[in-house]
């Protein structure tokens, strides 16, 4: 009976370490710029206003876990700047990630997000956030990569016009695995 305790033991310790891992864990942050129309551009070339200025700047940072390089979930934590609007938020959020194509580390992406939105203002309550976006991940040195994205956002401010700020916005980050 002891042997084939001692055999069990064995053969689950081999089973254990033997097998490929399922996930990984990794830290995210980026920067992202939002560009909106300018309001004081006209159709005079002479008038020497851009048609498009930047609007808002978002920074953003997370913890999550990848499964077997497919999924992933992550808590994130941002601060967002609307200079237009002379409004700042602190959006706390979940994330789920899904690479549509994967090369190693290299990866196209598609991330859904979901969460509350915090003001420091008692001009705008609280509310809530929404996230979608579209990215890729470039591998770098050892285990930090490049992140490019494409990001829509809406923040849900009572107050502005149907009581939200929809923003589009082009992100530069990093992830660390």
């Amino acid at each position: 009976m002891k042997n084939v305790c001692i055999l069990f033991v064995l053969f689950y310790a081999i089973q254990i370490t033997s097998q490929e891992k399922i996930g990984r864990p990794f830290f995210t942050g980026s920067s992202n710029l939002t560009f909106g129309i300018n309001e004081f551009y006209t159709l005079d070339p002479d008038d020497g206003e851009p048609l498009i200025v930047p609007a808002a700047l978002f920074f953003r940072f997370g913890v999550g876990y990848e499964f077997k390089r497919r999924v992933a979930i992550s808590f994130n934590a941002g601060f967002d700047y609307h200079w237009n609007y002379a409004t700042s938020a602190f959006p706390t959020y979940g994330s789920l990630k899904y690479n549509i194509s994967e090369d190693e580390d290299d990866g196209l992406f598609t991330e859904i997000s979901f969460g509350k939105m915090w003001r420091p203002s008692s001009k705008y309550s609280d509310g809530n956030y929404y996230g979608f976006g579209i990215g890729a991940q470039v591998a770098g040195e050892k285990r930090w990569n490049t992140i490019v994205r494409l990001d829509f956002h809406r923040k849900g401010i009572i107050g502005f016009k149907k009581n939200r700020l929809d923003s589009i916005s082009l992100g530069i980050g990093f992830s660390f695995f």
